[in-house]
């Protein structure tokens, strides 16, 4: 229900804009336009952008020989979405890989990751070449989170932030993180500074990544660019879904140029090289801030720190030749782990009990409140959990099995409260035919 809602009020600010500007277009500037970099400066100054040399080669080899066989094994998949009560196949392909019994959830579809090697999980890979894969990502994603944490730091030494709880004692431990330095026990005293340090590794300890891939070639159609004339999208505008508060997104590009022409024959006389991948900003729902958009090249990385994601919008241009990403995130995991998924059965299977005589299963307690929440982790577990799992979570039995004994797990749960659903019933039936308590009784 508030999902809907939600979707509604979106669906009627992106009415109303798009009525505001009838059949104009929205100014946006590119690099090659001379204010450029001020109106990054000024409105856009939590998007932090690295070219790709300045990320170390060995790590640019060993991401795209990941992401390229990826592509031979045919381990990225369109998802199946809801948008506005309807179903879209999305024009980008997608894996995720992060940590072992992570989920994410967007537009309807919850994605299960392919866990990368973690300590203390024993993980096995279809193929040696799939462990090199994880293997490398977790190495982007270690590289991302130091990245992340030292533009946090630019971010709050020129005051930038307007966040009330970082104090200038957070530098300091931006800087022992990017480190990987220790604190010592007489500063881990003083509960401010600890606190800090606590919420800045928390926005940006990536716990997963989604990549992307798609080839606009193979494509019979792209959506246009409704509010500056951007032209074709391969991802519309949006915020990121399901991330930790003010938590900092991450993404490495990398477009196939060789594969296709880098720059477009015809001359550019206004707005964005067509043949080249941008990501696109605006600030959300206003028609005073011009837009930007960035090109993006092979190896190129950008952040969106603090509350950009929140503030702002961002959708993906597409260029002429198949580009992959992988956007490294700090997803809200509070309902979507097996941890938590696992705790719910288990809270629910605390109103039964096993009969030691006949073996048979029984309800302790027959309360509403009781019997209204079992229901709701049933409903949780077959709905969010085993659906979403054997609709598109099995196609990646591609790269591993280690889902299917957790999965196991969770069917018996479910059979289980299955069963304590039907005792439910049965006992309704029953007291049907009961007569009621003597004082009830007309004499």
């Amino acid at each position: 229900m508030k999902r809907r809602a939600g979707e509604r009020e979106k669906s009627m600010k992106k009415k109303k804009l798009l009525e505001e500007l009838g059949k104009d277009r929205l100014p946006y500037m590119t690099p090659v336009d001379a204010d450029f970099h001020q109106l990054w400066k000024s409105r856009y100054s939590k998007l932090i952008f690295r070219k790709s040399d300045t990320v170390p080669e060995e790590l640019h080899q060993m991401v795209q020989e990941a992401f390229l066989t990826l592509r031979e094994h045919d381990c990225f998949f369109q998802d199946l979405v809801r948008i506005k009560g309807k179903d879209f196949v999305t024009p980008v392909s997608r894996i995720l890989i992060g940590n072992p019994g992570y989920t994410y959830k967007y537009l309807n579809t919850r994605l299960f990751t392919v866990p990368w090697p973690t300590v203390g999980y024993d993980i096995k890979y279809c193929s040696p070449q799939i462990h090199d894969v994880c293997k490398a990502l977790i190495r982007l994603n270690d590289y991302l989170h130091i990245e992340a944490v030292k533009a946090l730091q630019n971010l709050v030494e020129t005051k930038e932030i307007n966040d009330t709880t970082v104090i200038d004692g957070e530098q300091n431990f931006a800087t022992s993180l990017a480190e990987k330095e220790s604190i010592s026990k007489d500063e881990s005293s003083c509960c401010v500074q600890a606190d800090n340090y606590i919420s800045l590794k928390n926005r940006t300890s990536y716990n997963m990544t989604l990549l992307n891939y798609m080839d606009p070639l193979q494509m019979l159609y792209l959506k246009q660019e409704p509010y500056f004339g951007m032209g074709d999208m391969a991802v519309s505008w949006h915020h990121d879904e399901n991330l930790v508060e003010r938590s900092t997104v991450a993404v490495y590009s990398y477009s196939c140029e060789g594969s296709a022409m880098a720059e477009s024959d015809e001359e550019i006389l206004k707005g964005r090289d067509p043949a080249v991948w941008h990501v696109g900003l605006k600030v959300a729902w206003d028609i005073e801030t011009p837009g930007l958009a960035m090109p993006l090249h092979q190896g190129d990385c950008y952040l969106m720190l603090d509350d950009l994601n929140m503030t702002h919008q961002h959708c993906v241009l597409a260029g002429f030749s198949p580009r992959f990403s992988s956007t490294h995130r700090v997803a809200d995991c509070s309902r979507g782990t097996l941890e938590y998924i696992f705790g719910q059965c288990e809270l629910a299977l605390q109103n039964l009990q096993t009969d030691l005589d006949s073996v048979a299963l029984s309800l302790k307690s027959l309360e509403t409140a009781v019997i209204k929440q079992v229901e709701e982790i049933h409903n949780e577990v077959e709905f969010e959990w085993l659906r979403q799992f054997w609709f598109q979570g099995k196609r990646y039995l591609k790269c591993t099995d280690w889902w299917l004994k957790p999965i196991a797990k969770l069917e018996e749960f479910w059979r289980k409260m299955e069963i304590m659903g039907q005792n439910t019933l049965q006992l309704n039936e029953s007291n049907r035919f009961l007569p009621p308590p003597y004082h009830d009784w007309k004499l």
